[in-house]
């Protein structure tokens, strides 16, 4: 099995405050399990985090990763949220040393 990180991808887009926290992290588990989506068995999704509208979801397989990457577009669709949110998807790995750099150049 692939290594944690690279089976996780972060989405960005989340509706903030619509719904509870743990509702939405089950909508979201089930938009990345459909394979309409690409996606796979989830072993973990954290939401929510610490940055608004950011969910991690850590696949079983790391091709699920490969496939939810692929697909042009998420739209995250539910009959409790009122309309469709587009969803960014990326690799985990990416995300971390992008927010690493940010720390480095800003000076706090």
């Amino acid at each position: 099995q692939a290594a944690k990180s690279a089976r996780t991808v972060v989405i960005t887009g989340v509706p903030d405050g619509l719904l509870h926290d743990d509702v939405m992290a089950d909508i979201l588990v089930i938009h990345f399990q459909m394979s309409k989506n690409n996606g796979g068995d989830v072993e973990e999704i954290m939401y929510p985090t610490m940055e608004k509208g950011v969910a991690y979801v850590t696949f079983e397989d790391q091709e699920a990763v490969e496939g939810v990457l692929k697909k042009d577009e998420h739209r995250l669709e539910d009959k409790r949220l009122s309309r469709y949110y587009p969803l960014k998807v990326t690799r985990y790995c990416e995300h971390v040393s992008a927010f690493r750099i940010y720390l480095v150049v800003l000076p706090l």
